[in-house]
């Protein structure tokens, strides 16, 4: 393809993702000096067509970027009022009592929320303060400076045909430029990856760790909903074989949220994540919640579980990593939101210091002083080894020693007896072949309370343009059959929560192809993580395409 020709537009901060991170630095830099000169690139139909999060939210962050939130709207409007613990067995149930559970366990004081609509809301007050926002065009490239600083990216490029090659109806998309660019992607972004890997922002960290969060809205009977009520299980039904756990949480209007977190670390490649959330939902605890009621809503994505010592470095040259592109999730508290704001504010903060006094395109060091001394390190030191923890003595013992080591954090600021904790292997790496596992019998969806991948795919609302590229890229054709099926026995047929990934033979079940269904991909980015020879690139589809969140 010949060289492309595009218009540029310069800015003094490019931004790249309306979430919670991106429009907290939008907002600040706003408020900072109404004159910068702001953008938001969001590849989703509209701001939070792709968000999806548990959530119960820690308003710290909002607190912070914006105190009056409750006088303006914001749409927190369930506080929780009861925090649940359970250990499964696969038909009855212990509830953990609340009161050995380290501080930072209690929810008290924060809401249940749709992401979504949280970061819609935000993208109001984003605009009222002059921010530009556009929704529906995907950063789909880096543009790099004289100096190899990262220079803006490339958004909005339409109309490329299956071959790669500009169709009839072609639109090269623009270069937008910063004098920072902030990457605010979520997990497992494609530009992160690019930048992490250029820069060596990985280098003495350890491996970022993820898992795979599907989630669920459910409309239930009145008597069977808790307005306010947050419950969190472990145990059945994944046992010994993954790492993970659930959350129901109900919200308003006879509507509860239910989850369902694998760890992606698991070793058996016979392992079916979505299987194992649709066999929870049959547990009595959960079932007689569900019963009676009506799914409206299905999703999935990859959660960052590394923790503080797996974040990469924050900054390069150029711009900074913001929220989840940097990892920032505190596991045990199934929380990442309120650093992700916390995050977005500290870059802007930065930046508007550094372009005040003159500066453009070199490394906003004051943005990583802030993450490492402030609340967002306050927040992740002391839980810092409760992954490791549990990924290398099951959950039993990581219950018990990774609770006293909170404990022991929040009496001695962060001091650990264990240190900071190692994670060893990447996800991809943990899996072990098929030979050492037999397949696992998982029970029919019975299309009451379990569903097949392909039916509650349609309730992610997901779209893309059947005459594009497919942005999901091999890099070689012939490794998921020739190398990943007779070792594995091809985990993406099972790993991906969408149904992208099929094994097709002959009728005699000779000749096997892999074949991609890019059509039905939620943007999770599992297979970018899980695969075992990390063959599997995700990429931008064009803009506007993808799933169609309502409210997740």
């Amino acid at each position: 393809m010949a060289e492309i020709e595009r218009e540029a537009m310069e800015y003094d901060v490019v931004i790249v993702g309306a979430g919670p991170a991106g429009l907290s630095a939008a907002i600040r830099l706003k408020q900072l000096d109404p004159d910068l000169e702001v953008v938001v690139l969001e590849k989703g139909s509209e701001v939070g067509a792709h968000i999806l999060s548990g959530a119960v939210l820690d308003p710290c962050g909002l607190d912070a970027l914006i105190p009056d939130w409750e006088e303006r709207g914001a749409p927190l409007k369930t506080e929780v009022t009861e925090d649940r613990f359970y250990m499964l067995g696969h038909s009855g149930s212990i509830r953990v009592p609340n009161w050995p559970m380290p501080s930072l366990m209690d929810n008290h004081g924060n809401y249940i929320v749709s992401m979504g609509n949280v970061c819609r809301w935000m993208a109001e007050q984003a605009e009222e303060l002059g921010v530009e926002i556009f929704p529906g065009m995907a950063a789909s490239e880096i543009v790099w400076g004289e100096n190899d600083e990262v220079r803006g990216v490339v958004a909005g490029e339409f109309g490329l045909d299956p071959n790669g090659e500009p169709g009839p109806n072609y639109e090269p998309g623009m270069e937008l430029l910063g004098k920072y660019v902030f990457i605010a992607e979520g997990v497992r972004g494609s530009l992160a990856k690019q930048i992490i890997a250029k820069y060596n922002l990985s280098e003495g960290r350890e491996p970022q760790k993820y898992g795979l969060g599907m989630k669920e809205i459910w409309e239930v009977r009145p008597e069977v909903h808790r307005e306010g009520q947050v419950t969190h299980t472990m145990g059945w039904p994944l046992g010994k074989n993954a790492g993970g756990g659930s959350f129901m949480y109900h919200l308003e209007n006879n509507q509860v949220y239910v989850g369902f977190v694998v760890h992606l670390n698991y070793e058996n490649p016979y392992l079916y994540p979505y299987m194992e959330f649709q066999r929870f939902k049959h547990h009595p605890l959960i079932a007689e919640v569900l019963k009676g009621g009506k799914r409206i809503a299905y999703g999935a994505r990859a959660i960052s579980e590394g923790g503080w010592q797996s974040m990469p470095k924050l900054t390069f040259p150029g711009g900074a990593l913001l929220g989840c592109s940097a990892g920032m999730v505190n596991v045990p508290r199934i929380k990442g939101n309120h650093n992700a704001m916390l995050s977005g504010k500290a870059a802007a903060e930065a930046a508007h210091e550094a372009i005040t006094s003159g500066r453009a395109s070199d490394e906003l060091t004051a943005y990583s002083q802030a993450v490492e001394t402030g609340p967002i390190a306050d927040d992740l030191k002391p839980v810092r080894n409760v992954k490791p923890l549990w990924s290398g003595y099951g959950l039993g013992t990581s219950l018990v020693a990774g609770g006293f080591d909170m404990w022991w954090n929040s009496f001695f600021k962060n001091r650990s007896l264990f240190g900071s904790m190692k994670h060893g292997k990447s996800d991809a790496e943990a899996t072990r072949r098929a030979k050492y596992y037999e397949p696992i019998d998982y029970p029919k969806p019975d299309g009451v309370l379990s569903f097949d991948r392909l039916t509650n795919v349609a309730f992610s609302f997901t779209n893309h343009d059947e005459n594009q590229p497919c942005h999901l890229k091999l890099g070689m054709d012939d490794i998921p059959v020739e190398m990943n099926l007779p070792r594995y026995d091809e985990p993406a047929q099972r790993y991906c929560p969408a149904g992208v990934y099929e094994v097709l033979t002959d009728d005699d079940g000779s000749n096997p192809r892999f074949q991609i269904n890019f059509q039905n991909c939620v943007h999770c980015k599992t297979c970018d993580i899980k695969d075992p020879a990390q063959n599997i690139n995700w990429t931008t589809p064009q803009g506007g395409d993808g799933p169609n969140y309502p409210n997740m």
